[in-house]
């Protein structure tokens, strides 16, 4: 596990610990989003919300029918598209996705991105099993498919997802319109840009078999193993990079099995020797999320967004859903309506500074530390106490010696505060 790479994996994981892998009785939920270097990703809230029947949604590429309800959702997302790489909601539904690559050809044309089905899942979806409803029903009628980056180059994969609630994990593995999922209801558990699940399979697309069968990958005799008959015959370099770096974080899970907490999931999450904290080339981790989730229904559900590259140089912010909640517009990008090179054809032929205020003042302390590293690392230091108070607060809150009231608007005090301390 502690081998370096030669060369860096472009892509991501998601991570799961439920009782008795945790040491209280919470679920920890924690993802790296890796993507390209300078592609910007912020943190948005949007409330609960009625719509009228028969209205319309404007995804990332497509249009689709919209509910009648959906829940209030806090999302981490690349700031050029609709949907996002991980996110929670207020009924307790955490999520985040990876990509992969399978036998099953990748659909050419736009459909649903596997970041659109994540937020769409957490709009709609008041647990883990639903949520994963929600995807495999939007996959059937939709599909998924679509430029995955913001840049002109083709780039498209499949996904798998990670969807948790308080009682239980669900891995949910697809190709194209087909797909597999599997139950986890204790211990620790990644996933990485690979397929996982084998013969383990809790429910499936009810034409999965016969579709294996129909192309020739599997003979319909013995054990069926989605990942051996679905996996690709020349998988992509990223998905062979990325076996080292799934069997780091199992590794690191397995090593703290029996006593994850948040700390140890952000400490997971920062580690770089595995390469599950990427920064290479091209590619690095662009934000992150740790979600704490007591199996205490009369507890809130705390989720820690860094909201800024490189989770090892930055800090993670509690957010709690509340009715009152302070919008953070300091880490969401500007807008640019039908002048966006996203909502434009040919896609992507132009650029816009999507930057926003936390990440450029957290560019400037990263300049800094390379200029100037002591002053660099002791404004990260004081950061780091600061991440270290409110987790001190929150665990005191989660055990009942503080009310939560008490805690006010942490995630925008958290954000002031840290620019405060960049300027």
């Amino acid at each position: 596990m502690c081998c370096r790479m030669a060369e860096a994996p472009m892509s991501c994981d998601c991570f799961v610990s439920l009782p008795p892998g945790s040491r209280d009785d919470h679920v920890i939920f924690g993802k790296n989003s890796d993507r390209p270097r300078d592609e910007v990703q912020e943190v948005a809230h949007f409330p609960a919300a009625s719509h009228p029947p028969g209205s319309m949604l404007e995804c990332t590429y497509i249009q689709i029918p919209q509910v009648e309800q959906t829940h209030a959702v806090v999302l981490s997302k690349p700031a050029w598209m609709w949907g996002a790489e991980m996110g929670a909601n207020d009924q307790g539904v955490c999520i985040g996705n990876e990509a992969v690559w399978t036998r099953e050809p990748i659909a050419p044309g736009e459909a649903l991105l596997g970041m659109d089905l994540v937020r769409l899942a957490l709009e709609r979806g008041d647990s883990a099993w639903a949520a994963l409803t929600v995807i495999t029903s939007l996959l059937e009628q939709h599909g998924q498919g679509g430029q995955c980056r913001e840049a002109p180059e083709p780039f498209s994969y499949h996904n798998t997802f990670l969807l948790v609630d308080r009682n239980e994990a669900w891995v949910l593995e697809t190709a194209g319109r087909l797909w597999v999922a599997q139950k986890v209801t204790e211990g620790v558990k990644n996933i990485s840009n690979q397929l996982t699940i084998s013969t383990e399979i809790t429910a499936e697309h009810p034409e999965l078999r016969s579709v294996a069968k129909a192309q020739g990958w599997w003979d319909g005799e013995g054990e069926f193993s989605f990942s051996k008959v679905f996996g690709p015959e020349n998988p992509p370099a990223r998905m062979e990079l990325a076996k080292l770096r799934y069997k780091g974080g199992t590794e690191l899970l397995q090593k703290h099995d029996g006593s994850v907490t948040a700390e140890v999931m952000m400490s997971i999450l920062r580690d770089k020797p595995s390469g599950i904290c990427m920064d290479s080339g091209g590619f690095c981790t662009t934000a992150s999320m740790v979600s704490v989730l007591p199996k205490d229904t009369s507890l809130p559900c705390i989720h820690f967004f860094t909201a800024t590259p490189d989770p090892s140089r930055s800090i993670f912010k509690p957010f709690i859903f509340s009715d009152c909640s302070t919008p953070v517009l300091r880490v969401v990008s500007p807008q640019f309506g039908p002048d966006d090179p996203v909502r434009k054809q040919p896609r992507f032929q132009s650029q816009v500074d999507r930057r926003h205020d936390l990440y450029k003042a957290h560019q400037v302390v990263l300049n800094t530390m390379e200029t100037n590293p002591d002053k660099g690392l002791a404004v990260y230091g004081i950061l780091r106490d600061l991440e270290s108070q409110c987790l001190s607060e929150i665990s005191a809150m989660l055990s009942g010696e503080i009310p939560g009231d008490e805690l006010g608007d942490l995630f925008f005090d958290c954000v002031d505060t840290e620019i405060k301390f960049y300027q």
